[in-house]
């Protein structure tokens, strides 16, 4: 029998999703294998970008990471944008916006999106402009698909640029309770 290992981690604002590079120039960056020791052939499922922090998959099962990535998987994230976001964009949002992927032209598609109050993430180093400069709005915003820095390009698309994100579900697994860097052993 051939046994898998399953991770969630809350990823740090600042990690890349990614073990090494060959990038000489990413040589002082931050790396997932630096927050545990995870056994061979661990893979990230799915990314989240260097200023995102949030839930993260990882697995030695490369079927399980392909049906996330590919599949119709939901993923919610917790978005801090800049200003007070309007009924008109949520709208906008909720039904689909124009976004460049790979410099080519995307209709992202349809989602839910809502306004929450703010919600309560553990502290993060990412310096986040003061009240003072400006309000600010706090989304949910839950996607099935996930092109390169979609939701910042989503909420850009609509005048409101995220200032924070922080994926906190995919599918049913969920950062609750979950400490930035922590890693939990998943069982099937």
């Amino acid at each position: 029998m051939n046994s898998h290992y399953y991770f969630k981690l809350y990823k740090p604002y600042g990690y890349i999703s990614q073990f090494i590079t060959n990038d000489r120039h990413a040589k002082n960056k931050n790396f997932l294998g630096a927050l545990y020791d995870f056994p061979e052939g661990t893979m990230a499922v799915g990314r989240l970008d260097e200023p995102s922090e949030g839930l993260l998959l990882l697995t030695t099962d490369g079927t399980f990471s392909y049906a996330i990535s590919k599949g119709n998987v939901e993923k919610e994230y917790y978005v801090q944008v800049d200003g007070i976001v309007t009924e008109a964009a949520l709208n906008t949002l909720k039904e689909g916006v124009p976004i460049s992927v790979n410099s080519k032209a995307y209709i992202t598609k349809p989602c839910t999106v809502k306004k929450i109050e703010t919600p309560t993430l553990p502290e993060t180093k990412q310096r986040i402009r003061a009240d003072r400069h400006g309000p600010t709005s706090w989304l949910s915003i839950t996607i099935t698909e996930g092109k390169f820095r979609q939701v910042r390009k989503m909420t850009a698309a609509v005048g409101f640029p995220t200032l924070r994100l922080a994926r906190v579900r995919v599918e049913n697994h969920t950062i609750e309770n979950m400490n930035v860097g922590e890693v939990v052993v998943i069982t099937a």
